[in-house]
């Protein structure tokens, strides 16, 4: 009987907007406060509801014990990679501003009593007190050990999530997010000759020093 439509108090929204000065991803973050505000436009997804139904949508998984372990799993996979961008970005944020902060002691304080208190800020206080200097908690073994456990209940988790039609676009965002930050190569060299076509913005290169701009269609004449 509750209403979906939830509002804001404006914590996310000043951690994304600080996130974005930092230039520092924290998408799962950004999507939850998008997700709020998408929430409250209460009327407008009535009227879309109308008209696009539900048309092409997927029962709901025959086992459903197999997948409430699914579930399980995508949500410490989601906890741990939501966790990690927050630590990411106070990391940061203190070498930006100088805070000299002690991520070890922010955990315990979490810890020890606040909105995102949980179990599993005890690790990260392990992990933050074992390496102060550590950049992500994606970097530290422990946490990719729990993460590669995960990795299979979370893809099916937004598998079925997909087929059935349920929005799930924070865990969405918390795997694209791990995906990404894993790779040496990604897919933003294409970006980059785009916007080098485009509107001449440059570019670098893999095989050698400085800064570069094509002539497109002369190069292909």
């Amino acid at each position: 009987m509750i209403r979906a439509s939830a509002r804001q108090k404006g914590t996310g929204m000043w951690t994304s907007q600080d996130a974005f000065n930092l230039h520092v991803p924290i998408p799962s973050i950004d999507m939850a406060v998008a997700q709020r505000d998408l929430s409250a436009m209460a009327e407008e997804r009535s009227a879309a509801r109308k008209v696009h139904g539900k048309a092409g949508l997927k029962d709901a998984p025959p086992d459903q014990a197999v997948f409430a372990g699914q579930v399980e799993q995508a949500l410490l996979f989601s906890t741990i990679v939501a966790y990690a961008q927050g630590m990411s970005l106070l990391h940061h944020a203190s070498n930006t501003y100088k805070y000299e902060l002690d991520l070890a002691k922010v955990a315990g304080l979490w810890r020890g009593g606040c909105i995102i208190r949980a179990v599993l800020l005890e690790d990260i206080r392990a992990e933050y007190a074992r390496d102060p200097s550590l950049a992500s908690l994606l970097l530290s073994p422990h946490f990719a050990q729990k993460i590669s456990e995960m990795q299979s209940g979370m893809r099916q988790t937004i598998k079925t999530a997909i087929d059935a039609g349920v929005p799930v676009p924070a865990m969405m965002a918390c795997l694209s997010y791990y995906e990404s930050y894993r790779r040496e190569w990604l897919p933003a060299n294409l970006i980059q000759a785009q916007r080098d076509y485009f509107g001449a913005h440059t570019y670098e290169r893999t095989d050698r020093e400085g800064v570069f701009h094509t002539h497109w269609g002369a190069e292909h004449e």
